[in-house]
């Protein structure tokens, strides 16, 4: 059984207002794209097509993006006098299935995890932010993950730093930081694998994944670094969404796998 991908894509993307005062950041667009279909390609590249999509603030627009899809990959015939729609020249479309789960606005990141967490059932998942990629081996990450047998794994990256801090020992996540004072070092770059337990560390809706539920995994040696000191970026300002169009627009987009 594949194993399912969570996309947390419900955040307000307030350092990027320009771009998201009408659409969720994860659909600010990269090379005529939005950035979330470019994290869902690096998966599905690995074999990875199965995606629960967390939605929150403007939902919609990701809705109308899906449900557009095919209409957008190729050509069609409309009869006007009937209404019949034939799609024709659609064979290059995804073989994704895309669960979009309403998640609500205001729910934390932890909440909007627990809450795919419980649609999936006991399954194991992978997990990542919608606006960060990379061109990270995911088949690598999930084999690190089963082989050390802990609860979860996070991809640890060294952009500057802004996010979680980590101190790893060997690699294993000694402490987890949520804003560490000094931004040298790895830190959490998402593309994360987690057990279904790790739904039971986090306690409700405005639960932040990062702080009580990454922590507490760490404190009790069930936090694991699989370590990609390859190409990782972040969407988080206009700065890093000019330098990304830049590359895609260059022909040297960096985390293109596919």
């Amino acid at each position: 059984m594949s194993i399912p991908v969570v996309l947390l894509a419900g955040g307000l993307g307030t350092r990027l207002r320009e771009e998201t005062e009408a659409k969720p950041k994860p659909m600010v667009e990269v090379g005529g794209y939005p950035i979330l279909w470019h994290i869902m390609k690096t998966y599905a590249h690995y074999g990875y097509d199965e995606f629960v999509v967390c939605l929150g603030y403007k939902g919609h627009v990701i809705k109308e993006f899906f449900l557009d899809y095919k209409a957008r990959q190729g050509g069609m015939s409309i009869d006007l006098a009937s209404g019949v729609v034939e799609m024709h020249g659609n064979e290059a479309g995804e073989n994704w299935t895309v669960h979009l789960l309403e998640t609500g606005q205001d729910t934390m990141t932890g909440g909007r995890i627990k809450r795919a967490a419980n649609f999936l059932g006991r399954r194991r998942f992978m997990a990542t932010y919608g606006d960060g990629v990379a061109n990270i081996d995911v088949n690598a990450l999930v084999k690190f993950h089963e082989k050390h047998g802990q609860k979860a794994t996070l991809s640890a990256v060294r952009p500057p730093a802004r996010f979680g801090g980590l101190t790893i020992k060997g690699d294993k996540i000694a402490t987890f930081n949520e804003k560490p004072l000094l931004g040298e070092g790895w830190i959490n770059g998402g593309y994360m694998v987690f057990e279904p337990e790790v739904a039971d560390y986090i306690e409700n809706d405005v639960t932040v994944l990062e702080r009580a539920p990454l922590e507490r995994l760490a404190n009790e040696g069930e936090l694991m670094a699989y370590r990609h000191d390859k190409f990782w970026q972040c969407m988080d300002t206009v700065r890093d969404l000019t330098f990304l169009r830049e590359q895609w627009d260059s022909g040297s987009a960096n985390w293109k796998v596919w």
